[in-house]
């Protein structure tokens, strides 16, 4: 019964329009104003704000100009090396003496540089055309370092000469030494192939490496120089490593690009 005389009292004012409606409470006043806040904040910052990227890429250290392979012209016994690994030939010095069917013939380099690596012993027996040494192609000791970092062709069109690198070399602790600096030389216009790298680099091992996940594209680095530290360059820390870099290093290099704005990656 009782709850027959609240239903007719419901019907009797069925829209209560004589009550006052409350629109909101106090703390959804204060999450709408906060939410207003936010998103004109993110909106100014999309439109003035920047957002800093960066490539990442195997690296080696070179002097630049690259190596050659030295091949033999001649087929025979090899019957002495002439030279070491890691010393300095000049052009047409002798690398290998080899005995063919026609007596003694001297195996000699095609330009000066450092030998980075020998392919043949006493002993061996040669083709014509075989690799016996790989010399870095370096005229003087005083010759700079370069690095060449081996970029994703889909990421070499974003970076731009003279945009800065920062590289972490293989020999070295970055923990403790820090990254060596440097900047943009110069971007190749086409990706490269295996055959070129190990032609650039006089390795054929390398080319292989650097184009296991596609042809990739050649960014030519110069280091900052320093005379400050025992290596001759500049690096993230005040002293760097306490000893001179070689050549034919590894490592892997970090190269910053252009700082974007976020409204950018919404635009067509």
């Amino acid at each position: 019964m009782q709850f027959r005389q609240q239903a007719l009292a419901k019907l009797q004012s069925p829209e209560e329009l004589d009550l006052p409606v409350r629109l909101a409470r106090p703390q959804g006043r204060l999450v709408l104003a906060v939410t207003v806040l936010v998103m004109a904040a993110a909106s100014v910052w999309a439109v003035t704000g920047s957002v800093a990227s960066t490539v990442g890429a195997p690296a080696i250290l070179t002097h630049g100009q690259g190596s050659y392979l030295l091949q033999s012209p001649v087929s025979g016994q090899v019957t002495a090396v002439l030279t070491g690994q890691g010393r300095r030939i000049g052009a047409n010095a002798p690398v290998l003496k080899v005995r063919t069917a026609k007596g003694e013939t001297v195996v000699r380099s095609v330009a000066a540089g450092r030998v980075t690596a020998l392919a043949a012993s006493i002993g061996a027996i040669i083709a014509t055309g075989t690799d016996v040494a790989a010399v870095e192609k370096v005229a003087d000791t005083g010759d700079p370092l370069y690095a060449t970092v081996y970029v994703p062709a889909a990421n070499a069109a974003a970076i731009r000469p003279g945009a800065a690198v920062d590289l972490t070399v293989q020999s070295v602790p970055a923990q403790e030494y820090g990254v060596l600096r440097g900047r943009v030389e110069s971007v190749d216009r086409a990706a490269q192939s295996a055959q070129q790298i190990a032609a650039f680099l006089g390795d054929g091992q390398l080319g292989e490496r650097f184009t296991q996940e596609g042809r990739p594209v050649a960014v030519l680095v110069r280091l900052d120089r320093s005379s400050r530290t025992k290596s001759g360059y500049a690096w993230s820390t005040a002293q760097g490593p306490p000893f001179r870099l070689d050549s034919m290093t590894m490592g892997s290099g970090s190269i910053h690009l252009d700082d974007q704005r976020p409204i950018d990656w919404l635009l067509p």
